[in-house]
């Protein structure tokens, strides 16, 4: 068999198992090692199969996302093992000590809210949390289309702030203030309780729309520490100052109006937002010493692509 008929069958394979792993994991008992290697692998795969390209580029990313979902959801494919052994308490603890005696969501929530009904601002809230969504991966596409030349870092940026802070959803599962309330960590004696303003407003605002969609991106709902919603869009913002000052003045912007939302709403504490900021940096600080492996890897996908062209 020719060099490049093997290795192109070599990266078909990898592929394709890749991409059925996640999605069989339930059925055929697979461990969890094997289904993150094999979905990780994907990315590297199509780079073997494809030319370089807009589109094999935004391929990888989505196979790389592909990869972090699954990565993401499997702690909860045994919800009640996962509920033995997330942690509740430690999160209040600290926010407590952060809002002299009582969490900043609570203070917020009754500084500024109502105990029934939706202010404008907080419907613009909630909408920045259901916007983050398309964020980070919308920083991304601005970059391979607008500044192709920065896309290779700010990509890896992004995606590596995702791929290290899952890590700590395996390592120390972590509940979100509304979940704390539900078990009656979060009262204090006073009136309103806390409330979790983006169910009540979805329900609201999605109808019956609401259960399947919240199904669908809810994949493990315990899983708060460190925010990676702050910390990727903290992250993304940083990628667009990069690309210019009207860009990460936007960045910035969302950024921090996602980090009051994610507080007030009780989706996140403020000990989750400031292990997200801390990600965020680091992954930053740490981007030029990882710089050299990155182009040795970069250059080995570029060696197997060519082989399987030759």
């Amino acid at each position: 068999m020719p060099r490049s008929t093997a290795t192109r069958a070599a990266a078909c394979t990898v592929l394709a198992v890749g991409l059925a792993a996640p999605l069989l994991r339930r059925r055929l008992r697979l461990k969890p090692p094997v289904v993150i290697a094999a979905a990780a692998a994907t990315p590297f795969a199509l780079g073997t199969l494809l030319p370089r390209s807009r589109g094999r580029d935004f391929g990888m990313c989505v196979l790389q996302m592909y990869a972090y979902l699954a990565t993401y959801q499997m702690p909860n494919d045994d919800p009640a093992k996962l509920e033995a052994r997330v942690r509740v308490k430690y999160p209040v603890v600290l926010d407590r000590l952060i809002g002299f005696g009582t969490t900043p969501t609570m203070r917020l929530q009754r500084a500024l809210g109502t105990e029934n009904g939706f202010k404008l601002w907080e419907k613009v809230l909630v909408w920045s949390h259901w916007v983050w969504f398309a964020f980070p991966h919308g920083t991304v596409a601005y970059v391979l289309f607008k500044h192709r030349d920065q896309f290779p870092s700010a990509a890896a940026r992004i995606y590596a702030t995702f791929d290290v802070g899952v890590i700590g959803y395996w390592a120390i599962p972590t509940a979100p203030p509304w979940y704390a309330a539900q078990q009656g960590l979060m009262e204090d004696g006073r009136t309103p309780e806390l409330r979790r303003m983006m169910v009540e407003y979805g329900e609201q605002f999605w109808r019956q729309g609401w259960a399947p969609l919240y199904g669908v991106l809810g994949g493990n709902p315990l899983a708060a520490m460190p925010s990676l919603h702050f910390a990727t869009s903290v992250t993304a913002a940083h990628v667009l100052s990069d690309t210019g000052r009207v860009a990460g003045l936007l960045g910035w912007i969302y950024a921090s109006t996602l980090g009051l939302a994610l507080v007030y709403l009780g989706e996140h504490y403020v000990t989750d937002l400031a292990a997200g900021l801390a990600l965020a940096e680091g992954i930053r600080v740490a981007t030029p010493k990882v710089a050299p492996t990155a182009t040795r890897l970069s250059r080995t996908l570029q060696q197997l692509e060519a082989r399987a062209r030759a």
